[in-house]
């Protein structure tokens, strides 16, 4: 006959805490014991125990349990019976519910009741670093593939826009526009005014060392028609037009309303991009011109105000340090960079992926992608206009 009782494990002295009594009724069959509280936080047996004492009785094809002596438990019984029934399943040994607590077997069973992915666990070794840089190339390339296919769409749906064929309401693009144009001149203002103060008021420290503080009308005057104006305003859009285009569409994204455009037939290019496209590459002109107009106005406060500069005197230098060239230059360099900003925002928003937090990294990703575009496009028109001597 098989032995009656043949261990206990227990990890304090008995009927304190938890404790296992393993017991062979049969020659196939491990009966386990459980006794005492088994709740989180208090010491505990381990599950190797009980597959030692599998390993130790190789005739055993099934584990049966009593847990009458159980006075409380929680989740760390759970998780060592499912510790235990992964050891039976790798040793071909059936895992009997039969004599655990009806609330652990149906747990347990909810537990198990979807199988686990397979490779959904995985160690966390450090991927070697060539490898990391295999994968940021090929991702590199499957981003290239995906923006330039996204600015050929993009240009098609202007295309049919200009040939009347284009399908998106009238009314977005007018809610756009004002969202893009008035909605964005406080803003634009305050920036604007702060950076023409900021200039003047660096340009006087140095040029009164000189007795040509005169001249911070011209330094003025010509940064913020040729470069910084637009760049101001294309900066502002970025963090304020580009980053809500990318939380707009990302949310549609998530709620599957550019999928149900898609069902219906209609392109999501032309009824949710080019509206905004259009919106934004008409505003940003405009407000380079106004960005233009209010950093003139932080010089001219400054030349007036703190260098004792007529002002008369201050708008006649300012006059003569412009010409037309450099309202062109600045205006170009606008609508460059409204093109840009709609272009990041929107592309990183129909990148978006499924959940909240792909919304807010789609919406980052554009304002970073929006600003060093911007720079990066400043930087190749001057070296072209000075190419040119412009």
């Amino acid at each position: 006959m098989p032995n009656n009782k043949l261990t206990v494990v227990e990890t304090s002295p008995a009927g304190k805490t938890a404790k296992i009594i393993f017991e062979q009724p049969d020659r196939d069959v491990l009966l386990i014991i459980l006794d005492g509280t088994w709740t989180v936080g208090a010491p505990l047996p381990l599950a190797d125990e009980v597959e030692k004492q599998m390993a130790a009785s190789r005739a055993v094809r099934r584990i049966q349990f009593k847990t009458d002596g159980i006075s409380n438990w929680d989740s760390a019984l759970l998780t060592f019976l499912i510790k235990v029934a992964d050891g039976c399943s790798k040793n071909d040994i059936a895992f009997e519910k039969d004599g655990l607590p009806e609330g652990v077997a149906r747990l347990i069973a909810l537990a198990t009741a979807v199988p686990e992915r397979k490779g959904a666990r995985k160690d966390t070794v450090r991927e070697p670093f060539l490898s990391r840089v295999g994968s940021a190339a090929i991702r590199w390339r499957h981003s290239i593939d995906e923006t330039l296919a996204f600015i050929g769409e993009a240009a098609i749906a202007f295309i049919k826009f200009l040939t009347g064929r284009a399908s998106f309401r009238r009314q977005d693009l007018s809610l756009f526009i004002q969202q893009c144009g008035a909605d964005a001149l406080p803003i634009v203002t305050l920036i604007s005014l702060l950076v023409g103060l900021i200039l003047a008021f660096v340009g006087a420290v140095q040029l009164m060392m000189f007795g040509a503080q005169l001249y911070v009308a011209n330094l003025v005057g010509i940064s913020m028609v040729r470069v910084m104006g637009a760049v101001m305003a294309g900066i502002v859009m970025a963090g304020r037009t580009g980053a809500a285009f990318a939380a707009q569409l990302g949310t549609m994204q998530v709620n599957e309303e550019i999928d149900a455009l898609k069902t219906m037939g209609i392109s999501p290019m032309e009824f949710l991009v080019l509206p905004r496209m259009l919106a934004l590459v008409l505003m940003m002109p405009l407000l380079c011109i106004y960005a233009d107009l209010m950093g003139v106005l932080g010089g001219l406060i400054v030349g007036v105000g703190m260098l004792d500069i007529g002002l008369i005197q201050y708008v006649h230098q300012t006059r003569a340090a412009l010409n037309l060239s450099f309202f062109l230059i600045g205006i170009i360099q606008a609508g460059i960079f409204g093109v840009l900003v709609a272009l990041a925002g929107c592309l990183r928003g129909m990148q978006c992926g499924r959940s909240a937090s792909a919304v807010g990294q789609a919406t980052t990703t554009a304002v970073v992608t929006s600003i060093v575009a911007i720079i990066v496009a400043t930087g190749i028109i001057t070296v072209v206009c000075n190419m040119l001597g412009i």
